[in-house]
């Protein structure tokens, strides 16, 4: 059975949460931790109630509703919610650890509590809507989307679902960005993001953000993409890549050059971008190649930003010079693999096709 992305919502560091428009203006920055370009909360959630909300959950709200009414689809229509993250509401984890020490484990308000767990986005969503059906939150380090997507595909065609949302939300805290610093895996010294790729330092320009799709056995008239397949793999040396690669295209019946658009996660880490280039260079060096995460930043959803890019590419039948790596030209691109992995660990591959 099919599946059908019929639409799309998105909160990032660029201006994505208005789909009516495609990385038409692009915004640059010099830094080596990126925020999301916040909308105006209000015309989404109601003041009173965005204030009780973790950061997470307000991004993840309104990109699920963008996603939403773009589809057309009423509340009740949704069989399931499914969401991937990396670390949860850790803003309000933090809190509420920072809370026991300084008050020396007493006079503690739940909320905190309550909304630091890491299914905390996937449950409010579905307590807004009143969603009785299935809710999982999967929280697999850097393939958290993708086994939130795979989980979905799954059940539509099983038929045990024939509308679900399907999200991948991270944020950023004080805490986890020093420990990362920390240990090295963010830049040290600020990087212009769309110099990145030349930076030739280790580490990575980190950020945040939300985004959901609505995945469906039908199809409707606002459908960006069919999802023909997700894979999802632990640990591969990149000598390893180009065949893990092939495979997962023959097993679905296509042949490396039948890929229009290969979207590559690199993020500037010359330690491990080298992973890309396996690809880049060799398999789909004739391809239409593009990158994102000078764009959104590195974080554990990132890919759903990857995800995101490659369905606006086929609806849109247009590559932003902004992603481009190179000069191929493509007038109509069809299908689209999009590779990605975080410090040579979780790998997984995507593959779309024009609907």
């Amino acid at each position: 059975m099919p599946v059908y992305i019929n639409s799309i919502g998105s909160v990032s560091a660029q201006r994505t949460f208005d789909n009516s428009i495609f990385l038409e203006e692009i915004v640059r920055y010099t830094d080596t931790v990126l925020e999301i370009i916040t909308p105006n909360y209000k015309d989404y959630i109601p003041p009173a109630a965005a204030r009780r909300m973790a950061k997470g959950i307000k991004m993840s709200t309104v990109s699920a509703k963008t996603a939403m009414t773009e589809a057309g689809m009423e509340e009740d229509e949704i069989d399931a919610i499914i969401v991937g993250t990396g670390l949860g509401c850790i803003g309000d984890s933090e809190k509420f650890v920072s809370d026991i020490l300084d008050n020396d484990e007493q006079f503690l308000t739940p909320t905190r509590f309550i909304q630091s767990s890491h299914n905390t986005v996937a449950g409010q969503i579905a307590l807004g809507m009143g969603c009785m059906g299935h809710n999982f939150t999967y929280v697999h380090s850097a393939i958290s989307f993708e086994s939130a997507v795979l989980d979905a595909k799954m059940l539509l065609e099983n038929g045990e679902a024939k509308h679900i949302l399907v999200g991948g939300v991270d944020e950023l805290v004080d805490h986890h960005v020093n420990t990362h610093r920390l240990i090295g895996h963010i830049k040290q010294e600020p990087v212009e993001t769309m110099s990145v790729l030349k930076s030739g330092t280790k580490g990575a320009i980190f950020s945040e953000g939300a985004h959901f799709f609505t995945l469906s056995s039908e199809k409707r008239p606002s459908c960006y993409a069919e999802l023909l397949a997700v894979k999802t793999l632990n640990t591969l040396g990149e000598n390893q890549v180009s065949g893990k690669t092939r495979s997962f295209l023959s097993e679905n019946g296509i042949e490396p050059d039948a890929v229009d658009v290969i979207i590559l996660g690199y993020n500037g880490d010359a330690e491990f971008d080298g992973y890309y280039d396996t690809l880049a260079n060799a398999l789909f060096k004739d391809a239409v190649q593009v990158y994102f995460k000078h764009l959104s930043g590195e974080f554990d959803t990132a890919s759903g930003f990857g995800f995101w890019l490659g369905n606006k590419i086929l609806k849109e039948q247009t590559i932003p010079d902004a992603v481009r790596m190179n000069s191929v030209a493509t007038n109509s691109p069809k299908t689209v693999l999009i590779y990605n992995q975080y410090r040579g660990e979780n790998h997984s591959l995507t593959l779309l096709r024009k609907c």
